[in-house]
Order: C-alpha cells, then sequence, then structure tokens
C-alpha cells in the first residue's frame, strides 16, 4: 500500500500537491494509478492501525526506528510537513529522543521550526474530511502552503 491512497484524506491531499506540482496527477487511487512525486516522500508516524485509530505513545515510540531509518535515508531532506497534531507531536518527541532537542515546540498550522540537524518542521492541518469540511483546511490555503515551503527550498517550477 502507499499513504494517503483511495480514500477522501488522499483526495484532497494529492488535489494539493497537483497544485503545488509536487505530483504529476491529482489522485492516488492505487499502487499502480502512475502517480510520482516530485522532491516530495510521504511516510506515516505510525506504521500499523491502532485499535480505534487512535495511537497511543508507546505505539508511536516503536516506530522511531523506522523514522530514523527514512530520515538518513533521504539524503536531500530539509523541511518535514507533519500532516496534522499527531504527526507533529510524533516528529518532536523524535527529535527529543534522538537529538537532544529542548525546545518547546507548538502544532500551529504553517509554523516552521528548525531542528538540530538543519531540516524544518512545519505544522499543517490534517487533510481529513472533517477537517476539510469544517474549513479549517481548504485547498486555497494547503496548497499555498505546499507552494511557500517550495519557495523556501528554492524548488520553483
Amino acid at each position: 500500500g502507499r499513504v494517503f491512497t483511495g480514500d477522501k484524506s488522499s483526495e484532497f491531499l494529492y488535489k494539493c500537491m497537483f497544485n503545488a506540482k509536487l505530483s504529476n496527477q491529482s489522485k492516488s487511487e492505487n499502487i499502480n494509478d502512475g502517480l510520482r512525486l516530485n522532491n516530495a516522500f510521504i511516510t506515516a508516524a505510525l506504521k500499523c492501525v491502532p485499535p480505534e485509530d487512535k495511537p497511543k505513545k508507546d505505539e508511536l515510540n516503536n516506530c522511531f526506528n523506522f523514522f530514523k531509518q527514512e530520515i538518513y535515508l533521504l539524503n536531500n531532506l530539509k523541511i518535514i510537513v507533519a500532516l496534522g497534531k499527531i504527526a507533529f507531536d510524533t516528529c518532536v518527541n523524535f527529535y527529543k529522543s534522538n537529538y537532544d532537542l529542548k525546545n518547546q515546540y507548538k502544532f500551529i498550522h504553517g509554523k516552521n521550526y528548525k531542528l538540530p540537524n538543519g531540516i524544518s518542521l512545519v505544522g499543517c492541518y490534517h487533510p481529513s474530511p472533517r477537517n476539510v469540511n469544517t474549513g479549517r483546511i481548504n485547498e486555497i490555503k494547503m496548497t499555498r502552503l505546499f507552494k511557500n515551503i517550495k519557495k523556501s527550498v528554492n524548488l520553483l517550477d
């Protein structure tokens, strides 16, 4: 499988990524649909589906090694966009335990924090139907965030 594939969150996320030219198409329907990401990589903080879809801290901590390997394998990693507070907090906790992070980081949509290894962490509302349907996030806001991130790392079209 592929993260954010075949559901409402995926429909919204990939439409915004396509608008920002971070993907070659606006849909992620299955592993063979031809989707390619441009200077982007998507992963999940948790590698399993927890009971009631509510991850516990120890479950998230158990996945730190996978996240650490991904960070080390991504040689050109400059920015992590955390989709939702759980992803943001997990990323902060990972950096606290692996990089001696001391600062306090508060989840704020669009807020950019510099991490100890030079990578930036950006908070972003999760592309869930609840957030989209209530207007917390919309296509314009999400696309603008992605375009601003591209500008900040000189990935202009």
